[in-house]
């Protein structure tokens, strides 16, 4: 059972660096794609008319671009820490080293989380209002994310059962 366990949580990680090296490739092989939502969300100008908080609008594509370069940046860290731990947590299956190898997966599904729940909700959401939007809330999707990434999070974090 353990080594069922051990193999469950390393095969949800290539799953994670998986989706990562995705959304990376994505964001450098279509960049305008996304950098249009990036641009609506900062640029505030789909929120509510007349909304007292459009004093926060970054209308500037260079700060926008410097915003959605440092999406791109932190996601690539992220996908680099999920292969790195998902590699470690496969090649110490059976080993005590699959305890520490799981330190690389907690600090790369954190940064998972808080780019979701940072970036995305808190900042996208709160301080740019994204939620006024009808064109521009990314909010259910960066939930649906922090969620899924939280679980994970979770699941690896838990103990297995000793080998011997």
């Amino acid at each position: 059972m353990t080594l069922t366990l051990r193999l469950s949580k390393s095969i949800l990680m290539l799953a994670v660096a998986f989706y990562y090296s995705l959304v990376v490739f994505n964001n450098l092989t279509d960049y305008d794609s996304n950098y249009q939502f990036v641009h609506h969300v900062l640029a505030m100008d789909s929120t509510f008319p007349g909304n007292h908080g459009l004093w926060r609008a970054l209308p500037q594509h260079t700060l926008q671009i410097v915003f959605y370069d440092g999406i791109i940046t932190w996601e690539t860290i992220t996908a680099i820490l999920s292969w790195w731990a998902a590699i470690r947590l496969l090649l110490n299956l059976e080993t005590a080293a699959f305890v520490q190898a799981k330190s690389i997966a907690v600090a790369a599904l954190t940064l998972g989380c808080l780019l979701w729940f940072t970036a995305f909700i808190s900042v996208g959401g709160e301080w740019f209002l994204m939620w006024q939007s009808k064109i521009w809330n990314g909010q259910d999707a960066a939930f649906r994310m922090f969620c899924i990434l939280g679980i994970i999070l979770l699941y690896i974090t838990a103990p297995e059962p000793d080998l011997s």
